[in-house]
């Protein structure tokens, strides 16, 4: 009997619940146990929520850990091209024969009970970590942290929080102090806790709880600092200075990405900060495209993607866009109707020559493009519509060939980019 492909199996997942988000983590137990616990067989674990930087942070780590030698399995969400990139399984993207089993072994543990798409493609990771040797794995939170599918780990080597901010209010509490509190949700006893820059009220939530659960802080302010000087990142803690390179990853806000990510590398004592800093890749995090069928119908176009969606997000690409030669900048986006629209676009409204609103394809969450472009009408700019990024952006290079065009609002968009820029 032929193996079903990782798509039609990815498809058949899901079907397995009427809802994309249904925070609990009952059914997780309920599959893990049916898989003989495949959590317990993973190399140590580094678990990292957070509202933004989760991704780059890990990114970070894990340059730095596989810039030492060391072996690194990764679990990150979402994906942006295929499903695929999730999965990295000691330093690898998990291979097409390798998912489709691993998906299928859980299709069959779980049977007909109710999981979500989430849950069992993570109990897949497991799975998949489990059998595979490694010297660490690298576990992104996917929403929240209490009740997300991947807070199942009784004893990880590390937590990790970056900075908490409002997103997802229907899920996490609609007040700062909320979600922090879910954020929060990873940290276990005893288990040292990383803890990037925070709003006050956040800081005071996740200390709190580490302080309830013995858990050592490394707080950023506190335990250790960051900062750059004549271009060159300086990170500084109780066992001493480094004096390092800037991170490859474009944008002022990468600065506290970096130095979270350093403080987890001293906290293990593993890893080397010089090779976080400078291997470190995280696509549609402010990525400049430099290649492909967009940047080959734009030649003389600075084409720059980012999936960020909030109102934290708005604020790092507006820093990023703020240090950037002087050009004139037009901005292609698509958003989903769940998000803060005003409040993402405000940071953003400075840069702007003009915003030209396009529907996310195949999203049916998609805000529809006169809406996004209502939305940034109202806070000032110039917004129009187009039918898809390719329409947009040869209307702004007709008139503007050099411009510099950012494709933004969405990791779902920026997923459509990356797949159909090659």
């Amino acid at each position: 009997m032929t193996q079903a492909t990782s798509d039609a199996l990815l498809e058949r997942l899901m079907t397995l619940h009427p809802k994309v988000i249904d925070l609990t983590l009952d059914r997780m137990w309920r599959v893990l146990a049916a898989l003989d616990h495949p959590e317990t067989r993973i190399p140590p674990v580094i678990h990292i929520a957070g509202t933004n930087g989760k991704g780059s942070t890990l990114a970070m780590i894990r340059a730095g850990l596989e810039g030492a030698g060391l072996s690194v399995h990764a679990y990150t969400s979402p994906h942006l091209a295929r499903f695929h990139e999730r999965i990295r399984v000691a330093g690898q993207l998990i291979d097409e024969q390798a998912l489709s089993r691993t998906l299928d072994t859980c299709l069959r543990a779980n049977g007909p009970d109710p999981i979500t798409y989430f849950e069992i493609t993570t109990a897949a990771a497991f799975q998949a970590f489990s059998e595979v040797p490694a010297d660490y794995t690298l576990l992104e939170v996917g929403l929240g942290g209490r009740l997300d599918a991947t807070n199942v780990i009784d004893a990880p080597a590390l937590c990790v929080i970056t900075p908490v901010d409002l997103d997802h209010q229907q899920f996490l509490g609609d007040t700062i102090e909320a979600i922090a509190g879910e954020k929060a949700g990873i940290i276990k006893p005893r288990v040292p806790v990383v803890i990037g820059p925070q709003k006050d009220a956040a800081l005071e939530v996740i200390e709190r709880r580490a302080s309830g659960l013995s858990a050592p802080i490394l707080a950023y302010g506190q335990h250790w600092h960051v900062t750059t000087e004549r271009e060159r990142l300086i990170f500084q803690d109780e066992t001493g200075l480094l004096d390092l390179p800037l991170p490859a990853l474009a944008g002022p806000h990468q600065i506290q990405n970096a130095g979270i990510a350093i403080a987890a590398l001293r906290a293990l004592g593993r890893g080397d900060p010089d090779a976080a800093m400078t291997n470190a890749t995280w696509p549609a995090r402010m990525q400049r495209l430099r290649h492909g069928p967009l940047t080959q119908a734009n030649p003389g176009a600075e084409i720059w993607l980012d999936g960020g969606h909030n109102p934290h997000a708005a604020r790092a690409i507006s820093a990023t866009l703020g240090i950037l030669p002087d050009r004139p900048t037009h901005m292609i986006c698509g958003m989903l109707n769940t998000k803060d629209v005003a409040g993402y676009m405000a940071p953003l409204a400075p840069h702007a020559t003009q915003l030209i609103a396009v529907s996310i394809p195949g999203q049916a969450a998609t805000l529809a493009a006169e809406a996004t472009a209502r939305a940034a009408r109202a806070v000032g700019m110039s917004a129009t519509t187009a039918l898809d990024v390719e329409t947009a952006l040869a209307r702004i290079t007709e008139t503007d060939p050099n411009a510099r065009v950012l494709i933004c609002g969405s990791l779902y968009l920026a997923g459509e980019i990356l797949k159909t820029n090659g």
